[in-house]
């Protein structure tokens, strides 16, 4: 968190947080809603400043009940999620997870794959969708803990059973499982849509 914001934070410590002003999507993309109306369920409006882009990234926090904020000075600005508290995306060089705030990711504690076909992430910095356009390449490099690829080990995975995958030479075997798409947000602890 930038010193410029705990500073105003310690400044005017009782400052009422703000609700429907922003999302995060599935892609990673910050989405402003000027009307307040994220709750309805609306795209927003992409942020494209770099600076403002760079001052949230640094300001990304949650709070013990896992709701996502932006640390907006002294203001949270919680936001909906429309997929995860991080987009996961491949490093330039392959050799491993970045969020969509730029961070590593060093360690993956557990994966989750939806029945609409998305990989998701348990890391200690909270869960993350993989990157649509990374998908493909990510699951064909994953492999089993026996050294089976995942993709072919899909095939016999059943619901409530989980399989140890790794990313070799990256992460160590971690759980894979199958999960609804509606009880994404729950098994991996954040609140989607935060309200007052």
């Amino acid at each position: 968190m930038d010193q410029s914001v705990k500073d105003a934070l310690a400044r005017w410590p009782d400052v009422p947080a703000v609700y429907g002003w922003l999302s995060l999507d599935a892609r990673g993309r910050w989405r402003l809603h000027p009307q307040g109306q994220s709750a309805q369920g609306g795209p927003g409006e992409s942020i494209t400043n770099s600076q403002i882009l760079e001052f949230i990234n640094r300001n990304y926090e949650h709070d013990e009940t896992g709701r996502w904020y932006f640390q907006n000075g002294p203001q949270r600005v919680f936001l909906r999620l429309d997929a995860a508290p991080y987009t996961l995306r491949l490093s330039d060089d392959n050799r491993g997870l970045l969020t969509h705030t730029n961070a590593a990711v060093d360690t993956i504690d557990a994966w989750k794959l939806d029945d609409a076909g998305r990989l998701y992430a348990a890391t200690p910095m909270g869960a993350g969708i993989v990157l649509d356009r990374d998908l493909p390449q990510l699951l064909e490099r994953l492999v089993t803990d026996g050294g089976e690829p995942l993709l072919d080990a899909l095939a016999d995975l059943a619901p409530g059973h989980a399989i140890r995958v790794t990313f070799p030479g990256v992460y160590p075997p971690a759980p894979l499982s199958l999960i609804a798409q509606e009880n994404v947000a729950r098994e991996l602890g954040f609140d989607p849509a935060p309200a007052p």
